[in-house]
């Protein structure tokens, strides 16, 4: 399974919460950490409207949306990919989630892009957007072999 931002944010809770009906997960530019994403984004303020309270007020309420919180569930090769730059999901919800599971012992890889924005995948440099390609097409070619 693959997924990117809304989409990466579901590719993690999936694997923490579903994870034994997949054989590789790669989540792209997502939020990780409800509680950290609220006021390191660019957008962070949306959550207060779509959900209410913010996360000083309810705390419980973001950790339970936070797919981080279900990590230690996570059992399949798991790739991480994350723009330097972006602003709508900051690249430290990559790097939480990717120390998460090295600390865990989980199969992880994370790969960076320095000076790319949360549109990678669509208007990235073309250099970027061939790696990210080769990257996901290898990583998914690995651990889907048959």
């Amino acid at each position: 399974m693959l997924g990117g931002s809304y989409g990466g944010y579901m590719a993690t809770m999936l694997a923490g919460c579903h994870g034994n009906k997949f054989k590789a997960i790669c989540s792209e530019r997502a939020v990780n950490n409800m509680l950290s994403e609220e006021w390191s984004s660019d957008i962070g303020t949306v959550f207060r409207v779509e959900h209410g309270p913010n996360h000083l007020e309810d705390e419980e309420e973001y950790k339970r949306m936070s797919p981080i919180r279900h990590v230690r569930d996570i059992n399949v090769p798991f790739l991480i990919i994350h723009s330097e730059d972006d602003l709508r999901c900051p690249i430290s919800q990559a790097e939480e989630l990717f120390v998460a599971m090295r600390l865990l012992g989980k199969d992880v890889t994370f790969y960076r892009f320095p000076g790319e924005t949360h549109e990678l995948s669509r208007s990235g440099s073309p250099v970027h957007r061939v790696q990210r390609a080769e990257i996901i097409l290898d990583f998914f070619a690995k651990h889907l072999a048959v």
